[in-house]
């Protein structure tokens, strides 16, 4: 069968994949400066069909991250403010009778799109946040009893401030387990900043991102043919071992109450493979596993209260099993 090509005119050749997605880095770094990390976060969560979590205080450009990924990718994206006032059906859509045909007609909600970006989700109340768990999961909606499907590929990349918790509505547990990474975004360098503030004064206007001139370097058919490879990442039942281990050590520390489920171990797993992949090779080392373990697993352990007056954190804690756990060899 002969590979198909998509809007950009990129192929689905697994040997272009990998250098289309690498080129998302200097493409997205026109309009966003300095947060690398997070930009391979998130094409390891499109690889790992996954969903990503970003933190970080406002104005460390968040939004502008995830829109200037849908536009180097040439993705649909679209962004829902939660709100304590927000209504499940304001994401998910709604039944609307339409007088002509008297008949209901269902009103598709911003949900159905390649990227939802859910800005400062832990301000909407459980009910409303609940309504992206059968999406995040099962990558439907059910409405009415009829099940509808999202389109693919399908990503929540939902921000919340680790500071003014006022007012807010912390996620479950159950819900940070359905991310698959949770990824911190600093502050800028003093460099960094300095660039930002000079693009400003050049004119780069943050809502216009053809104009910064970023344009597709990828999409759909790259990114499935990337995920067909990251599929035959070869793992070692050392590897398998190793990340297992690692796990089980999070439920065994005196310093958390909730360690790492089987589920957590699984998106481990998933993680190290899509970053081996990236990096260039098709079997996963320590070293991968390593690099993903912080954002993987940070948000699936709970600390102890006494714990955390002590100013332990949940990623001291992780760095602390991985200087401990044996590496294989």
């Amino acid at each position: 069968m002969d590979p198909t090509t998509d809007n950009a005119g990129n192929t689905g050749d697994p040997g272009t994949a990998r250098a289309s997605l690498e080129a998302l880095r200097a493409e997205i770094a026109k309009a966003v400066v300095g947060q690398d990390p997070a930009v391979t976060g998130l094409v390891v969560a499109l690889l790992c069909r996954g969903h990503v979590l970003l933190e970080g205080v406002p104005g460390v450009a968040k939004t502008l991250l995830v829109r200037a990924l849908a536009s180097a990718l040439e993705l649909d994206t679209k962004r829902v403010q939660f709100t304590p006032d927000l209504m499940p059906s304001d994401i998910t859509g709604s039944l609307v009778y339409d007088a002509r045909s008297s008949e209901f007609s269902f009103q598709p909600g911003p949900v159905f799109t390649n990227l939802l970006l859910a800005d400062e989700i832990n301000r909407t109340p459980p009910k409303t946040q609940s309504s992206l768990l059968e999406a995040m999961e099962e990558r439907q909606v059910t409405v009415d009893g009829t099940p509808r499907l999202l389109p693919d590929p399908f990503l929540v990349a939902a921000t919340q401030n680790p500071v003014e918790y006022e007012g807010t509505y912390p996620l479950p547990e159950a819900q940070l387990d359905r991310f698959l990474l949770k990824l911190t975004i600093p502050l800028p360098s003093r460099q960094d900043e300095i660039d930002v503030l000079t693009r400003h004064a050049e004119g780069f206007n943050p809502r216009d991102l053809r104009a910064a001139g970023i344009r597709p370097v990828a999409g759909p058919a790259d990114l499935e043919a990337a995920r067909a490879a990251v599929a035959k990442t070869t793992v070692s039942p050392e590897i398998t071992a190793y990340v297992v281990d690692i796990c089980r050590a999070t439920r065994e520390s005196p310093s958390l109450t909730l360690g790492v489920s089987p589920r957590g171990a699984t998106a481990l797993l998933a993680t190290s493979r899509a970053w081996a992949w990236l990096t260039g090779r098709d079997y996963v080392i320590p070293d991968d596993v390593k690099a993903l373990a912080l954002p993987t697993l940070r948000h699936r352990v709970q600390l102890r209260p006494e714990a955390e007056m002590e100013g332990v954190t949940a990623d001291s804690v992780i760095n602390a099993i991985l200087a401990h756990v044996p590496v294989p060899r």
